[in-house]
């Protein structure tokens, strides 16, 4: 079921948001502007919104910079903590899925640990948790490199690419794994579109997936 959110501001027009499958849908039309119309991952969205001014955004895991902007408390109360409650839920499920990770509360009647990774990752010494939050998987990473060739321009992401696919080689290596971190720093305004067509680079650029 597709869920929507219209906002409507006397200013700066109207929004319209709806979450689809594994994205949120943004349709926005400013006064003496033309309709723009785009699409965020759920995966890469911060599932803990943040308040500036007058809105209320859905920030980037990677570079913080907000994806997905509400105007605070429109068109009421009750449908915006509706619609904001839901896409904080896909949001955080959409990120466990995409990263293989445990669900935060184990649903009712299962009791103890059902995948091989520590049940409390707390617990664990620093230089452990490393170890497994910097296992990536050669696959999607090959994935990734695939989608920024087939929806990007291909000579502005290089840098980038070429560092996904020395990574995919060796997922286990901290210096290739910087080396994908410089590059994706270095893309500037590219960086949202390639969260977008290459959801899994989140995953990678990720400081600790088990930080929920």
């Amino acid at each position: 079921m597709t869920i929507k959110l219209i906002q409507k501001h006397l200013v700066r027009g109207t929004q319209e948001f709806a979450l689809v499958d594994d994205y949120v849908s943004i349709r926005t039309k400013a006064r003496f502007r033309k309709t723009e119309e785009m699409r965020v991952m759920l995966t890469v969205l911060d599932p803990d919104p943040v308040i500036s001014e007058s809105y209320l955004n859905f920030n980037s895991r990677v570079n913080g910079e907000p994806l997905v902007s509400l105007f605070l408390g429109k068109p009421n109360t009750e449908a915006f903590n509706a619609f904001v409650n839901e896409l904080k839920r896909q949001a955080q499920e959409a990120f466990h899925a995409f990263a293989g990770l445990r669900s935060a509360t184990p649903p009712a009647g299962l009791n103890g640990n059902l995948h091989d990774e520590p049940a409390e990752t707390e617990d664990m010494a620093p230089d452990q948790r490393t170890k497994i939050r910097r296992t990536l998987d050669s696959t999607r990473l090959d994935e990734a490199v695939q989608m920024l060739r087939q929806y990007l321009d291909e000579e502005a992401t290089q840098p980038l690419i070429t560092a996904l696919e020395a990574l995919k080689e060796d997922p286990k290596s901290e210096k290739l794994l910087a080396q994908a971190v410089n590059a994706f720093d270095g893309l500037g305004s590219r960086q949202g579109a390639v969260l977008t067509y290459a959801p899994y680079v989140s995953i990678v650029l990720s400081d600790d997936p088990f930080n929920w």
